[in-house]
């Protein structure tokens, strides 16, 4: 092959190469020009990931909820104290708290204070128990002016408890138990009462100290 002919051979090449280069650039100017023209937009990167989230979306089926059901509530019966707490703890505080508890009045602090001492003021304390009746009640002891013996202290509760919810002249003291009220007003409800033909001397006789913790022997609690 002549020189000649290699030296016209290039540049016919490279004029072909750039008037094909410049026919593509010209088409895409002019392209875009028109997509101007009527109001189109370059598409942005965010319009390009929404489309191709739409495109490939998936329906997501939700499976039904489960039907709860609501727990059963139970009650919590080991949060309350019931009659076998008192009598296996025997005491006169016990016994206090089990007239309480039998005769539907609130076994707070106040309440078996006034009760253990309403029944120092009926027997000795070391002695409480006596005739298993602690607070000398005629109601239902077969005796008369509270001489009267119950089968056990359980007994002897349970009838202390009916004589204040029965006889209408108990009923302040009813009323001041229930509402957990000072001690100073329960103790001038029962002082008050008829409980006591002497009334306690009118309270005089009524002692404030603390009451010791006495046990009574299990006979008297009928085991």
């Amino acid at each position: 092959m002549s020189k000649h002919r290699q030296r016209s051979a290039r540049p016919a090449f490279r004029r072909h190469s750039w008037s094909r280069t410049r026919t593509v650039f010209t088409s895409i100017i002019a392209g875009l020009m028109v997509m101007a023209t009527l109001g189109f937009s370059t598409p942005t990167q965010a319009d390009i990931v929404a489309a191709y989230v739409d495109e490939n979306a998936q329906e997501l089926v939700a499976a039904a909820s489960p039907e709860i059901v609501p727990a059963v509530e139970r009650p919590d019966f080991s949060a309350t104290p019931g009659y076998e707490t008192f009598i296996q703890g025997g005491t006169n505080h016990d016994w206090a708290s089990l007239v309480l508890l039998m005769g539907g009045f609130p076994i707070t602090e106040s309440n078996v204070t006034v009760v253990t001492r309403w029944m120092r003021q009926e027997n000795y304390v070391d002695t409480w128990y006596n005739r298993n009746n602690p607070l000398n009640n005629g109601w239902g002891s077969g005796g008369g002016g509270g001489t009267g013996r119950y089968v056990d202290l359980v007994d002897a509760a349970a009838n202390a408890a009916e004589a204040l919810n029965t006889l209408g002249r108990y009923s302040e003291i009813v009323a001041t138990l229930r509402a957990s009220a000072p001690t100073e007003q329960v103790e001038r409800a029962i002082w008050f009462s008829g409980w006591a033909t002497g009334m306690y001397n009118n309270g005089a006789h009524w002692s404030y100290s603390p009451v010791p913790v006495v046990t009574a022997p299990p006979s008297a609690w009928g085991r």
